[in-house]
């Protein structure tokens, strides 16, 4: 028997060892990512002791993305991506820009050439989507307006970086040996490039929408759990490939679009169900394996290197991000989540830099300089994540220039002059416009019900303004944004959003205002309920108690 298993081996030592240092961090109120972290760094070749199989866990470490990004496209339809376009598209692009401009200025004020400046740069834009995810999923927030703005920015980031793994190979040529390199190659480089993508986005939203739903259908016929569940783990791996092969996109793109098409299926939400465990698992071997690519003898040779690089990624990046999210308007809470979800690199900054050592344009200190940045940004993310709340109001408190950027004149954020005074009495306030509050608007509309729309999406509201209907911009948590869908005259006020930590805020700024106002609001389960229904005084649905209450009243019906 051949005892040369270096797969099994490495599986159960990265799993064991994950396990054990995650539940340390854990009971020492840490998050468990930074156990998974050092469980990579003592299997990793850099440290005495038992080495595992660093390319195999790194393969393994792409299973987990591609899953992961496939879970996230069955959450998020093409249009919430288009809805956040105008302001992920213009701030992911000039924010790449500028952090690539500190990163290459940096390597340059170091003594190095231009073409590892480049790399250096870039590696260090662009954030990790896996980290991210799992931020927002911890904070509760991925399907929030904040949440969906910093997925769709991570999207236009994903797709930037695919141009560039392409361009850089010709670039280098160019940059490094002085080689004439035509201009109509780089173009036409960048056009085959172009033309791929397009081609990859078109293939699955025309025919990926009709084709996978289809085929999740027929299998799902047979009746078979372990089928189905392969089927969905098969579409979200092979199309992952393919993309990758045929089309020239990450795996993690090529993942995420599978997703998204696969939501229009009915069996959407039970494919995310069955393969959650899948993710959850794969994700860790993500960690792990970042952790066994990190060499501590950097921080020993180059710690000042490595605080500069930790102060871009950490601070130099974020804080233009927040600056681009509030010079397109956006709410200060917006800016900060952005901000939050960018202070971290990750799996493309590790492509760039295998790339860059393999083409000779960035330095070995180069790449252990971009790995020690991602492996310590990783681990100070969910700290990063959990200071937005007290940074936000220090920021309120403190900083004039952060009040005048909260309270500056915004046409979206109050309703329009030409508002009839009569339909603002006794009309319904509808906070979020999400897939719930999207139905409930509906309704409303259909029956001539007086409703004013309360919502974080700019896009939308501007939307909504262009067919006439009363919408105003604006985090309900603030009591401007109630004051101004005039909450004070409402009969009723309906809080449809995901984000039920902050309902009781609404709720109270709501009940000041007006004290005699119906509250009604979503929640996700029982427990959660049951709390709310004690604090705020008012009726509160869960989705799963409502869908049984449905069923149980139609069989009735037709029963008795």
């Amino acid at each position: 028997m051949n005892h040369s298993i270096p797969l099994i081996t490495t599986i159960a030592a990265a799993f064991g060892l994950a396990l054990l240092l995650g539940f340390v961090a854990a009971r020492l109120k840490l998050p468990p990512l930074v156990g998974y972290l050092l469980a990579g760094i003592l299997i990793g070749p850099s440290t005495p002791g038992f080495v595992a199989d660093v390319k195999i866990a790194g393969e393994l470490a792409e299973i987990g993305v591609m899953l992961l990004m496939f879970g996230v496209g069955l959450h998020f339809s093409v249009g919430d991506l288009m809805s956040v376009r105008k302001i992920a598209l213009p701030g992911a692009i000039v924010q790449i820009a500028v952090a690539s401009a500190m990163g290459a200025a940096a390597a340059l004020w170091w003594g190095w050439d231009l073409p590892g400046a480049l790399v250096l740069g870039l590696a260090l834009s662009v954030a990790s989507t896996v980290v991210l995810l799992k931020a927002l999923e911890r904070q509760g927030v991925l399907e929030s307006p904040n949440g969906r703005i910093a997925v769709g920015w991570l999207v236009v980031e994903d797709l930037a970086m695919v141009l560039v793994l392409v361009l850089l190979p010709p670039l280098g040529g160019l940059l490094g040996t002085g080689a004439w390199v035509p201009p109509q190659e780089l173009w036409g480089t960048l056009a085959v490039t172009l033309v791929k993508v397009a081609g990859f986005v078109a293939l699955m939203l025309l025919v990926g929408r009709r084709v996978f739903p289809w085929l999740l259908w027929q299998v799902t016929r047979t009746g078979s759990r372990e089928l189905f569940t392969l089927c969905v783990v098969a579409a979200a791996v092979s199309i992952a490939w393919g993309s990758a092969q045929l089309f020239g996109v990450s795996y993690a793109l090529g993942a995420f679009f599978a997703g998204m098409v696969l939501r229009e299926s009915q069996f959407s939400q039970r494919a995310a169900h069955d393969t959650l465990p899948l993710r959850d698992a794969f994700s860790v071997l993500f960690f792990v394996s970042v952790g066994m690519l990190f060499d501590p003898q950097v921080l020993v040779d180059k710690p000042l290197r490595v605080l500069t690089v930790l102060a871009i990624i950490v601070f130099g990046k974020s804080v233009a991000a927040a600056l681009l999210v509030l010079a397109m308007r956006y709410p200060l809470n917006t800016a900060l989540t952005v901000s939050a979800s960018l202070a971290q690199i990750g799996e493309f900054s590790f492509i760039l830099a295998g790339l860059g050592v393999a083409l000779g344009m960035l330095p070995k200190e180069g790449q252990s300089l971009i790995l020690a940045g991602a492996l310590i940004s990783i681990a100070l993310n969910p700290l990063v994540f959990a200071t937005i709340e007290p940074a936000q109001q220090w920021l309120r408190k403190h900083s004039r220039l952060a009040r005048q950027l909260e309270q500056r004149d915004d046409p979206l954020a109050e309703l329009p002059v030409s508002t009839d005074r009569k339909f603002l009495a006794n009309q319904v306030v509808l906070v979020g416009y999400g897939r719930v509050g999207r139905h409930i608007a509906q309704a409303m509309y259909a029956r001539g019900v007086p409703l004013v729309v309360a919502d974080q999406n700019r896009e939308l509201v501007e939307r909504l303004r262009g067919e006439g209907r009363a919408a105003v911009f604006g985090n309900a948590v603030d009591p401007e944004t109630l004051v101004q869908a005039h909450v004070a005259d409402a009969r009723m006020l309906v809080i449809a959003t995901p984000e039920t930590l902050e309902v009781r805020r609404m709720v109270e700024t709501a009940r000041a205002l007006n004290p005699d106002i119906d509250v009604v609001v979503r929640s996700h389960n029982v427990e959660e309920a049951q709390l709310l229904q004690r604090d705020i005084n008012g009726r509160v649905f869960v989705g799963e108690s409502e869908l049984a209450r449905s069923i149980t009243e139609h069989v009735l019906r037709r029963v008795t």
